[in-house]
């Protein structure tokens, strides 16, 4: 979902996934249940919440900017309470620099002939710019600078009837990455692309269906797993049932593989796999891969510590908690000029002295972006007295932006993409440096290894090899990056 100002780059040191989004189909407290699914979402996406709800004859829509948290509690629960009917999505926005502008927060709402339609997206159009080219050449109205609304727009020119139709006549013309739920006066509807790029699950709660991004966002609401939503499925949930189609012209898989490194929580099972022992078994292979002497292995908090845990024990090396994150404090990236953002860092991470002191540390990070944090958790662990830090990545190096869903830098800023690993060390200041490997990323994944000729997974931020075509970059109109570093208007 892109639509950051141009020139409003991104300043965090980490990769970002941009959405999350839930469904809720023949429940009365359908707009309750999206506000705690969202809330298991939060870590999908932390600019903007909405939710939409149909009852007795109208959509009823709360989009707002912030938390969860504080856009339906507290002095606002009104919000939540205005949210009736029994059927209901709701979408988390990735907060970025000042690209919070309200018109761009899901989910988006078009009148359309035949009804309304709600539509909230996880991911992101590779062509949507040059789509958007087009429809605005038609004369047509754009009221954002999201790719979502290309989406309505084709729905909305389709000369199909039913909105099904519209939708799917819609979906064909796009490309990219996206996991949909919509909303009609009479249907809960769930698509994937045909790659499978983005996660999207279906539950049960009761006799309600429900459509979430990840499953810890039906465990909160006490709902069970039924499946994934397949690549390239369209799933069409009504009173009388579940409809399922596969419109599209069937792809490989490649579901991304950077969800079970970093994006989802650790508690969700994804594609049939549990993201918190993939995790595990990623920081093991990297010990097999790349061993240190050491005294402990200790994670940068919070998402590391799966793959420290499994290091520490493949090492059989104590696992120690070098580094105490403060949760009460805001990313860093928020901050406006390096000197702050630097302080930002410190905010959030404190070495633990008594545990350091006289060490030799392997420090386990799951990515390395632009390295500026990286250097600074090296500085800070040795300031604290640790004798020798050894550095090691869950993942291989991110030389590649992402054009699928992913905030990253330009590719020319990320630091992969700049030198090699030893290059790398020398700047971060490390006594070593090693990534895990790319084979060996794919057998903590329980594959055998990469297939050159079809990778299993979308590892373009790492490989290079992107599966979809991206058409504003390769040749349609207007060209540069489509993510989150370029405004598509």
């Amino acid at each position: 979902m892109t639509g950051l100002p141009k020139g409003e780059a991104v300043q965090d040191d980490k990769l970002h996934e941009e959405c999350g989004v839930f469904g809720v189909f023949g429940h009365p407290d359908s707009g309750a249940l999206t506000v705690l699914g969202l809330h298991a979402l939060q870590h999908r996406g932390q600019e903007a919440a909405g939710i939409v709800t149909y009852h007795d004859g109208h959509f009823v829509s709360e989009r707002h900017p912030g938390l969860v948290g504080d856009i339906f509690g507290g002095k606002n629960a009104a919000r939540a309470l205005n949210l009736k009917g029994s059927f209901a999505i709701g979408h988390n926005r990735y907060s970025t620099a000042g690209g919070s502008a309200p018109r761009n927060i899901q989910p988006m709402f078009a009148d359309l002939t035949g009804g309304g339609l709600a539509l909230a997206h996880n991911g992101n159009l590779t062509n949507a710019r040059t789509l958007r080219a087009e429809l605005v050449g038609e004369g047509r109205i754009f009221q954002s600078t999201s790719d979502t609304e290309v989406i309505i727009h084709l729905a909305a020119r389709s000369r199909y009837k039913p909105i099904v139709d519209r939708l799917i006549d819609a979906l064909k013309q796009v490309e990219g990455a996206y996991s949909l739920v919509a909303l009609t006066s009479k249907k809960l509807i769930g698509v994937r692309d045909p790659w499978g790029v983005r996660p999207l699950v279906l539950g049960r709660l009761d006799q309600a269906y429900i459509l979430a991004s990840e499953t810890c966002a039906l465990d909160i609401i006490g709902a069970e797993l039924v499946r994934d939503v397949a690549p390239g499925e369209m799933i069409v949930i009504t009173k009388d049932g579940i409809e399922s189609y596969y419109p599209f012209q069937k792809q490989p898989n490649r579901f991304c593989v950077f969800e079970y490194i970093y994006f989802s929580r650790p508690d969700s099972v994804v594609e049939g796999r549990n993201v918190y022992e993939l995790r595990k078994r990623t920081g093991a292979e990297l010990a097999r891969e790349a061993p240190a002497g050491a005294d402990m292995v200790i994670p940068v908090p919070d998402s590391s510590i799966p793959a420290a845990i499994g290091y520490a024990a493949e090492a059989k090396l104590p696992f120690e908690l070098g580094i105490i994150r403060n949760h009460y404090v805001g990313r860093t990236f928020i901050e406006p000029t390096d000197g702050i953002r630097n302080f930002g860092v410190k905010k959030k991470h404190n070495p633990n002295r008594a545990t350091l002191q006289g060490k030799r540390v392997v420090l386990i990070d799951d990515s390395i972006v632009r390295g500026t944090t990286s250097k600074k958790i090296v500085q800070m662990v040795r300031d604290a007295g640790a004798a020798e830090v050894h550095f090691r990545v869950a993942s291989p190096p991110t030389a590649h932006s992402c054009f699928y869903g992913v905030d990253t830098p330009n590719t020319a800023d990320l630091l992969a993409h700049q030198m090699d690993v030893e290059g790398m060390r020398r700047l971060i200041g490390a006594d070593s440096l090693a990534f895990i490997t790319m084979d060996g990323l794919y057998r903590a994944m329980g594959e055998g290894r990469r297939n050159t000729a079809a990778p299993q997974f979308c590892d373009a931020c790492f490989s290079g090899a992107y599966p979809i075509e991206l058409t504003d970059i390769t040749g349609g109109a207007g060209r540069g990056q489509l993510s989150l570093l370029a405004d598509v208007a």
